[in-house]
């Protein structure tokens, strides 16, 4: 599992590392791992030339040490200095021993001329952003805006030192300028900006440094992500006696006249969930039945259809009376239930509330602006304190679709704190497309009949569902992406 901690959580584990260790050893050793991703992204060092962009914290006495290595080992090295006089002084000392040199940025108050700095970076194999530490918040500050203008014009790779300047650590959020980093080097743990967009976005591939924190960090994590190995671990797998009703049956409420697709599409994720049957019940049975015939077809009400472990409702209901009618009896059951997309509109917040057996949301930025009543550019900006508020606000698992896919439990009954949010990143942006929701809907309510909490079967089936978006060809349908789950199966169980 791949975690993610807050700045001041961070932090308190530097500090007592730090009171262990002798002065300066701790960002000698970030600096050090830093120096040496950047030798890996310039391919060779000797002849190189690299801009190292340096604020007044500590990011910047990382890049400085960093920059003391490269210019060691042959490459021409010079710092741009956004605020001389608060540079960190070991930093800058040891570069300039190293035969690195610095100039004044553009607009920094100092006596002197500044040098052009437009025509070094012009002139750079690569950038290293040391503009701004975690603790930063808003965006770039004007000299900073100036200097990260002239890097995205001339084109020149940029190195983020532990994340990119501008963005949010805590909350990914990004509310003005910010960097973007070809690459990410953090150190001694992920922090949620670098998991959670707008901001990992800006993160480019982010490269983990170990320096020792682990020792130091508390067990449980604000974010984490599921990897492989977790993925293959939660995934259902029939055992030597089970029969199909033994390995859960799935009953997909879905599709109408209008959009008989959802009905094929959300069947179609289900048939892919490692359940052992499904039953749909809906208007769109006889679509459904000539794409699959292995489904269990009925016209309804849904406490008609027969027994199920799970309910997934919501796909192409419409407004009809049929489908509030349909939403409510799913919500008045006494098992897991998935609801997404016109089941989300329809559904009766109280009802959701009330139910003891699990409930899963999977509402995208938009529906989850409603659901909250706020615009969906607060949602998008900031995604995981949307995600985390609807959690609250519905007593319901919620899983937030987007480019990152989040899911947050709320706080339990008796008070105890909600699980850390979960991240998934396998998804592309290919996913955003008409359909592939319904596919995801069918992939977790198969996974909640198979006996998953909703927190897990909402994270298994965003990892899979991500990962046969990238494996279907480009531009896939949500049809290919369907056609892709059992092929992703594969590739999560198997073995290394």
């Amino acid at each position: 599992m791949r975690t993610g901690y807050g700045v001041e959580t961070v932090r308190a584990a530097e500090r007592a590392l730090m009171a262990r260790l002798p002065e300066g050893a701790l960002m000698r050793r970030a600096a050090a791992g830093l120096a040496a991703a950047c030798a890996g992204l310039l391919g060779r060092t000797y002849g190189t030339r690299v801009v190292l962009l340096v604020g007044s914290g500590d990011n910047g006495g990382d890049a400085l040490y960093a920059g003391a290595r490269l210019a060691r080992r042959g490459a021409g090295v010079v710092a741009v200095l956004l605020a001389p006089e608060r540079t960190h002084q070991g930093g800058l000392a040891a570069l300039r021993a190293a035969h690195g040199r610095s100039v004044v940025a553009p607009g920094a108050v100092v006596e002197g001329v500044a040098e052009p700095v437009g025509d070094l970076i012009a002139r750079a194999d690569l950038v290293v952003d040391g503009v701004v530490g975690i603790g930063g918040k808003g965006g770039l500050r004007p000299a900073a805006v100036e200097l990260a203008d002239m890097v995205r014009d001339a084109g020149v790779p940029v190195v983020a030192v532990d994340l990119p300047s501008g963005v949010d650590a805590d909350t990914g959020e990004v509310s003005g300028a910010a960097v973007r980093a070809a690459a990410t080097v953090t150190f001694g743990a992920y922090k949620p900006g670098l998991l959670i967009d707008p901001a990992r976005e800006h993160a480019g591939a982010v490269r983990l440094i170990d320096i020792g924190l682990g020792p130091h960090l508390p067990a449980r994590p604000d974010v984490e992500a599921l990897q492989h190995a977790d993925a293959a671990r939660l995934l259902p797998r029939p055992q030597a006696e089970s029969d199909k009703y033994r390995r859960g049956v799935i009953g997909v409420v879905a599709g109408s006249a209008r959009y008989p697709g959802a009905a094929v599409l959300a069947v179609a994720g289900a048939l892919r969930s490692g359940a052992g049957a499904v039953r749909y019940v809906g208007p769109g049975g006889e679509a459904v039945i000539a794409r699959f015939p292995e489904t269990l077809v009925s016209e309804g009400p849904p406490g008609h259809a027969g027994r199920v472990q799970a309910w997934a409702v919501g796909p192409g209901l419409g407004d009809e009376p049929a489908s509030h009618r349909a939403v409510a009896e799913v919500l008045d059951s006494d098992v897991p239930v998935l609801v997404d997309a016109d089941g989300l509109r329809l559904m009766d917040l109280a009802a959701v509330r009330a139910r003891t057996a699990p409930t899963l949301l999977t509402p995208h930025a938009g529906e989850t602006s409603a659901l909250l009543g706020v615009d969906r550019e607060e949602v998008e900006r900031g995604r995981l304190a949307a995600v985390r508020a609807l959690a609250e606000r519905t007593g319901a698992t919620v899983l937030l679709k987007g480019s990152t896919t989040l899911i947050a439990d709320p706080h339990g009954r008796d008070g105890e704190p909600a699980p850390p949010v979960r991240v998934n990143a396998t998804g592309t942006g290919w996913l955003a497309t008409a359909g592939s929701g319904d596919v995801l809907t069918g992939l977790a309510g198969g996974l909640l009949a198979t006996g998953l909490g909703a927190r897990d079967a909402a994270s298994v089936a965003a990892y899979v569902h991500g990962l046969a978006g990238r494996l279907a060809p480009d531009p896939p349908s949500a049809t290919d992406v369907a056609a892709a789950l059992a092929t992703a199966w594969h590739d999560v169980l198997r073995p290394e």
